[in-house]
């Protein structure tokens, strides 16, 4: 069903970015007016991947913690901060073997597991490792192969069966790859607090809605009751 579904997926996923309220996470990111959003928009399409490195305690050679690295981007609702989706390269330090890994939102069908589709490449099968309360995360090897598509593509569509078994597109632009991964790790304590800022942010727009329905919903009372 993927596999039939995969090219549709890919040429309407992109269309709903414009309409999902969403901010890729690189470097600072805020969420102002609408005219900076959409300048910031643009920036965003260039930078939305990153880099984060940490040492890995679990993961030890001749007593040496190694270093794991994620070239990672993430897509998160404006409005409920929650990750929409995310792609990632994973590298362990002194390790040959690279893993692709994408998250997507709780409420898929697990049997029918992942596909990510790179420009008009053939679909990358992924399975289901893990879910928790953010998503549920598939893996599969990241091949010389899938490095170059992700280098040389403009687009990744990553698509799921929801419980429903419709098959759902997540677009993931490409513009920013080739640097985040063969550069320098971004400063995590810098990084962490972007993300803190960016989801204060989202807070308050959350507050700032529920009060104007609030207000909406009372001043609709009063005018009934006149």
């Amino acid at each position: 069903m993927l596999d039939v579904t995969m090219n549709k997926i890919c040429r309407s996923a992109f269309a709903l970015c414009g309409l999902v309220a969403g901010a890729a996470l690189a470097g600072s990111l805020l969420i102002s007016s609408h005219a900076a959003a959409q300048e910031e928009q643009k920036q965003k399409s260039q930078a939305a991947w990153v880099k984060l490195c940490e040492k890995a305690p679990s993961l030890q050679e001749e007593g040496k913690e190694l270093d794991v690295c994620l070239t990672h981007h993430e897509r998160i609702d404006g409005n409920t901060g929650r990750v929409l989706v995310s792609a990632a390269i994973r590298q362990v330090e002194g390790k040959d073997t690279r893993s692709l890994m994408v998250m997507v939102p709780l409420g898929m069908a697990l049997p029918a597991g992942v596909q990510a589709k790179v420009d008009d490449n053939e679909p990358i099968k992924l399975k289901y490792t893990l879910c928790h309360v953010g998503g549920c995360t598939a893996e599969t090897e990241a091949t010389d192969e899938i490095i170059e598509q992700f280098r040389q593509g403009e687009k990744l569509v990553v698509a799921a069966m929801n419980l429903s078994g419709k098959p759902i597109g997540f677009p993931v632009p490409l513009s920013g790859f080739t640097k985040a991964y063969a550069g320098d790790p971004v400063d995590n304590e810098k990084y962490r607090a972007a993300r803190q800022q960016l989801m204060q942010t989202i807070r308050k727009r959350q507050m700032a809605m529920m009060k104007k329905a609030q207000e909406e919903q009372q001043n609709k009372q009063e005018g009934e009751g006149q």
